[in-house]
Formats: structure tokens, sequence, C-alpha cells
């Protein structure tokens, strides 16, 4: 199986590193963006299992920025990070569509396990997405 592929979003530039070298060393492709913008241009032209989302971003914030990726692409899964969790803003990133929420720093093997099944939740859903497009077209086309 190819090398889980990973998009980490952060503009603490110390913690990005460490963790995306920790990520590495463990067999995933990480790529870093330091902005919201930039996370949105990286993921409008490639394909990654999970996008590593930090929650407090000058700018565009995380929130906004998972909203707008998954505007783009409902089927990507963003795990979000933040070092100032509340009760609120865990809520309100599982409402915007979030597939979990850690706080910093976050346990890596817990962190690795979440990609994981990121990377299943993403084919699974491109899956069903591709299966309800054939069965609408064969069904419009009579055959």
């Amino acid at each position: 199986m190819d090398a889980l592929r990973v998009l980490l979003v952060d503009d603490e530039r110390d913690f990005t590193e460490v963790l995306a070298e920790r990520m590495n060393t463990r067999g995933l492709k990480v790529e870093v963006c330091s902005s919201g913008p930039e996370a949105l241009e990286c993921a409008a032209q490639k394909v990654y299992d999970a996008v590593i989302l930090d929650l407090a971003m000058p700018g565009m914030d995380g929130l906004h920025t998972l909203r707008r990726l998954l505007a783009g692409n409902p089927d990507l899964q963003v795990i979000l990070l933040t070092g100032r969790a509340t009760l609120e803003h865990g809520l309100e990133a599982m409402r915007s569509g979030a597939m979990e929420f850690f706080e910093k720093p976050p346990d890596i093997e817990k962190l690795i396990e979440k990609v994981t099944e990121a990377r299943s939740r993403r084919v699974r859903l491109s899956e069903d997405r591709m299966e309800k497009t054939l069965k609408d077209l064969l069904g419009t086309k009579g055959w």
C-alpha cells in the first residue's frame, strides 16, 4: 500500500517541522503549509489521505479553512489541532465536518491511527460516490 499522504497546516513553523519529521520517520508523506489560503491551493492540486489543520491561525482560521476545503472536496478528511481546546471549539469543528479534534501536542500514535482511518473513510466515500454516479448513469440510459 502507498504511504499515507498528509497535508499539515499550521502557522507555527517549529511545531510543523517537528511533527512532520515525526510522521515522515514513520513512513508518512507529509507536506506542510503555513496558512489557510496556502492549504486551499495545495488541496486543489493534490490528493491527501488527511489534512491536519491548526484551529487558531492568523487571517483565515482553521474553521474557515475547514469549511472551504470541504466545499471543494467533500470526501476530504480533516483532523483539527488546537493548543486552546474547548468543548465549543470541538463541537463546532465536528459540526463543520472535521473527523477528529486533537489538542496540541497530539499523541503521535493516535494521530497516525486517525490518519490511517481517514484514508479508509476517504476511499470508501469516493467509491460510494462513483457507485451512485454509475447507477444514476445506467438508470438514465435504460441499459
